[in-house]
């Protein structure tokens, strides 16, 4: 099946909370970045992100941060396209450190898990696959 992958340095502009911590709306806002690029891959259309299944938010996001998301078609459908997704944070700010101060993480940290359902109007779909 088709993957997809996207990675963004975190901005102060994104962080929501107090001590610089990002909404978790952040992460589904790139889940649905990399729904976006699955889709154009597979038929050839951006198509519609139409529900969540579940979502886990397990691991704070700061400011600072790197995230990379990667995303995959799970199943497809006559128009429904199955999808989990997964977070990890791959670079962090060095708290107590200089400002510009970060660490690549030699294991990732797993910030986020979902999955969902995205559609893809029959015609739209420039790649059909009978």
């Amino acid at each position: 099946m088709e993957k997809g992958m996207i990675r963004v340095r975190i901005s102060q502009h994104d962080a929501h909370y107090g001590g610089g911590l990002v909404d978790g709306a952040k992460m589904l806002q790139l889940f649905g970045d990399v729904a976006t690029e699955l889709l154009i891959r597979h038929d050839g259309d951006e198509g519609l992100f139409v529900a969540y299944d579940s979502v886990e938010f397990l691991a704070p996001v700061y400011a600072g941060d790197y995230i990379e998301a990667v995303g995959e078609i799970t199943s497809v459908g006559r128009t429904s396209r199955k999808m989990k997704f997964e977070a990890k944070k791959v670079i962090r700010q060095l708290a107590g450190g200089a400002p510009s101060s970060a660490e690549v993480l030699e294991e990732p940290i797993v910030v986020c898990r979902a999955t969902g359902t995205c559609v893809v109007p029959l015609e739209l779909q420039r790649f059909r696959r009978e």
